[in-house]
């Protein structure tokens, strides 16, 4: 047994361990130990928890095929580019062999639970666009006027599986407020955007506001990576005596006051073409009446909405993010 293979055993049998306790129990070098170590990560044999300087090493649990369960390549396929699902302990199941531990750790058939979740996100997959889910038709439904196109990128959640990959993403970004998944989402988002810039003809773009105070804001840092090359509205969230975030309110018509009463556009240059972005859409309610506001203003002679993630149903109101 080399090294190397002592050292993975050697976690196995006593991790999560620190780099100074595996380093005290062999005879080698601080430089050759992380040399080691960093190739069990890249061989996927390890996974590193934590942040300097309180890094643990563990074993990470390898892909076992459940007897019987044979995915054919274009259910396969589905899964490793859609599955994502974040545990209760902060770990990540993506693809196959996420899908794999997520079934067996709930009793599912994996034959079966692969067909179930290979025929719903081929379903919401044909209504995709240039990489985009057009909702203007849901956002006409309930509001006359306002915004005159609403674009997702992608759902919040869906039937049966719940959080869609961008929904889970979305929301342990920005409560745990995790500038990883920030970036992962900036970064995914960003070539659809560009394509929508171009093809509405933008010429402003602005960010809804966060309501809820944090540390780490998730649209500043969107805003950030972002970068979009635009002259920017800006949109100004103001608070009364008592703070009454968006995502508390269960109404529609709260939501429509509350956005009136707390969204201000700031005046500036008038354009043709506003693109309006804002993290999740439930209700609709943000993103509609600032447009209006804008229009009002004489800033914005049409406003197109765009959100992260927006709800499968006609304005479900999306209370956790």
């Amino acid at each position: 047994m080399n090294t190397k293979e002592k050292i993975l055993n050697h976690i196995r049998e006593f991790g999560p361990i620190q780099p100074k306790e595996i380093f005290s129990s062999f005879d080698i070098g601080e430089q050759m130990l992380y040399r080691h170590l960093k190739n069990l990560l890249q061989e996927g044999l390890l996974e590193k928890i934590g942040s300097s300087p309180k890094v643990f090493y563990k074993t990470k649990p390898q892909y076992v095929k459940p007897s019987g369960a044979i995915l054919v390549k274009e259910v396969a396929d589905i899964i490793e580019g859609n599955f994502y699902h974040i545990t209760p302990s902060g770990e990540e199941l993506i693809g196959k062999f996420g899908f794999v531990s997520w079934c067996m750790e709930r009793g599912f058939d994996v034959q079966k639970k692969s067909q179930e979740f290979f025929k719903i996100i081929s379903k919401y997959k044909k209504i995709r666009k240039n990489d985009l889910i057009n909702a203007t038709t849901k956002l006409r439904k309930v509001f006359k006027s306002g915004a005159d196109k609403l674009y997702y990128y992608d759902f919040y959640s869906l039937e049966v599986f719940g959080k869609t990959k961008m929904g889970q993403k979305l929301l342990y970004a920005k409560q745990s407020e995790n500038k990883r998944l920030m970036k992962e989402i900036s970064e995914q988002i960003k070539p659809a955007l560009v394509k929508l810039i171009k093809r509405e003809s933008v010429g402003a773009v602005a960010y809804v506001p966060p309501t809820v105070p944090r540390k780490l804001q998730f649209m500043k840092v969107l805003e950030k990576n972002l970068n979009i090359l635009l002259p920017q509205v800006k949109i100004i969230k103001v608070s009364s005596k008592i703070r009454v975030p968006q995502k508390t309110l269960r109404k529609i018509a709260d939501r429509i006051e509350n956005a009136n009463k707390t969204f201000v556009v700031e005046k500036g240059s008038d354009f043709n073409n506003v693109l309006l972005i804002d993290d999740a859409v439930g209700s609709g309610a943000s993103i509609n009446q600032i447009a209006q506001k804008m229009k009002e203003r004489g800033i914005a002679k049409k406003v197109i909405g765009f959100a992260v993630t927006g709800s499968l149903n006609d304005f479900d109101v999306i209370s956790e993010v």
